[in-house]
């Protein structure tokens, strides 16, 4: 403890997060935050929703479930995904902590006990709630523990939800297949969980600080909810190529920011500013750019095939009539997933020359997937080429979270990670408007694959093209230095 003492300030602020944990070191609230994480992802009824909203229990009509149930996620997710955003930073992410408690328990007390279309809508829109409150549980634990642990609570609190999902599909195949468990009694063990993860969350110590409103003499960067990065990079990255001055993570605060936070009322707008000039920042590089372009592009249409990808599997085999094991290929998929975000990191290749090249060859065996579970009749084959879409996108945006990361100071990346992914639900949100929702045209799931896939082969057509443009350019960039050179 006498070590902590000092003029240091990064010195203060380990001290700070020391005394703050009422478990008097940064152990007590990384335990308590990975028991959280564990048991608000450990939902084994989640891979039989389809068949639970389909089947005798609440006897809805796929058109329903696809067309006016399953929509309302991402109407929700979409509008509250800022606001939430902002609130938790205001509120020091244990509030908002508890709030993902709340709606996680109201979601599956409506799924238990609620009957009609209404009733699944407000489901959708407390399931969105958690979603978007997931912010806060990545943001969290960098309130409370010192920089010099970052990367191994990273690495707790990611690999405690990959477990977690992992164990709640096979748990639930197992349940299901093996002891002829209800779906009603699935969703029954998935309540009890999501309640021990709000009990867990009020033994949280209060953070004394956050990112953007509650700041002390040092600014933390706090790792954004994708932390795919966390278990690939083993360093932590510096600065933003286009840094204009906005704000890097070891710089101590001018007269001016110092102003601003003696004027709370002005917080928000002076906020807002501020994230807005880091933005322009970092999107001023092209690079940064073409990455954030596929990110946006691929991950929504990423959470369309996870969205309808159970009524697919049950047109194709109807749960009603045959065997259900949406569990086991979510278990397997989860697996691939975690492999290959593993691979990247030991994987040496020139990304500059070769990146976009990987999406738009990687996004082109995404559309084939997609192609194949649409012409397909077979149930094995639309598991096949769901595991492959999967085991592709995570590869992918595994890369791109890299990418993207090492251009970035700490205290950046959070923000662009958070906004690609808010330009990834407004397209996922306007997909599902025109393709989804009765109100617009309302299409089959089978061909609504059909427009997934051909959504990926224009992903995969702008970033091939793109990726010929740019070995062309280096080639002939190289071609002309080694001519200079010749001549002398």
């Amino acid at each position: 403890m006498a070590m902590l003492r000092g003029n240091n300030p990064i010195q203060r602020q380990a001290m700070d997060c020391w005394k703050g944990a009422t478990g008097h070191s940064w152990i007590y609230p990384t335990l308590i935050i990975c028991a959280n994480g564990f048991f608000s992802t450990m939902r084994p009824s989640e891979s039989f929703l389809t068949p639970y909203l389909i089947g005798p229990d609440k006897n809805l009509t796929t058109e329903e479930v696809t067309n006016q149930i399953f929509p309302v996620w991402t109407y929700s997710y979409l509008a509250l995904l800022f606001p939430v955003f902002l609130i938790t930073d205001y509120l020091r992410y244990k509030p908002i902590l508890l709030l993902q408690g709340i709606s996680f328990i109201a979601t599956w007390l409506l799924l238990l006990f609620a009957q009609g279309v209404l009733a699944m809508q407000m489901v959708e829109f407390f399931y969105g709630m958690a979603t978007a409150a997931e912010v806060a549980y990545y943001a969290y634990i960098y309130s409370v523990v010192s920089t010099d642990r970052y990367q191994r609570v990273t690495s707790y609190c990611r690999s405690i939800t990959l477990a977690a999902a992992t164990l709640a599909a096979v748990l639930g195949q197992l349940l299901v297949s093996l002891a002829d468990v209800s779906y009603f009694h699935l969703n029954a063990i998935t309540l009890a969980s999501v309640s021990l993860a709000f009990v867990a969350s009020f033994f949280l110590p209060m953070p004394q600080k956050s990112m953007f409103f509650h700041r002390k003499d040092v600014p933390v960067a706090l790792p954004g909810p994708d932390q795919v990065v966390a278990t690939v990079s083993s360093h932590r990255p510096s600065s933003c190529p286009e840094d204009k001055g906005s704000g890097s993570a070891g710089r101590e605060p001018t007269p001016e920011q110092q102003a601003g936070r003696a004027q709370p009322q002005n917080g928000v707008l002076r906020v807002l500013v501020q994230l807005s000039q880091d933005l322009r920042d970092c999107y001023s590089s092209r690079k940064l750019l073409y990455w954030s372009l596929w990110w946006a592009l691929a991950t929504a249409g990423f959470n369309q095939v996870l969205n309808y990808i159970q009524v697919l599997w049950d047109f194709r085999a109807p749960s009603h009539s045959s065997a259900v094991y949406n569990g086991a290929v979510e278990a397997i998929a989860t697996f691939l997933g975690s492999a290959t975000s593993m691979v990247v990191g030991y994987v040496k290749v020139n990304w500059d020359l070769s990146g976009e090249l990987a999406l738009g060859v990687f996004s082109a065996m995404d559309a084939g997937s997609l192609f194949l579970i649409h012409f397909t009749d077979n149930i094995w084959a639309c598991y096949a080429g769901y595991l492959a879409f999967k085991a592709c996108y995570m590869l992918l945006i595994t890369i791109a979270t890299f990418q993207i990361a090492v251009n970035l100071s700490m205290e950046r990346y959070a923000l662009m990670f958070g906004f690609n992914n808010f330009v990834a639900l407004v397209i996922q949100t306007i997909l599902t408007v025109v393709v989804v929702d009765s109100r617009g045209l309302g299409l089959d799931i089978s061909t609504q694959f059909l427009i997934y896939g051909s959504y990926f082969t224009f992903i995969a057509g702008i970033f091939l093209i793109r990726s010929i443009y740019t070995i062309i350019s280096i080639n002939h960039r190289n071609t002309s230095v080694a001519a200079e050179s010749s001549s002398h």
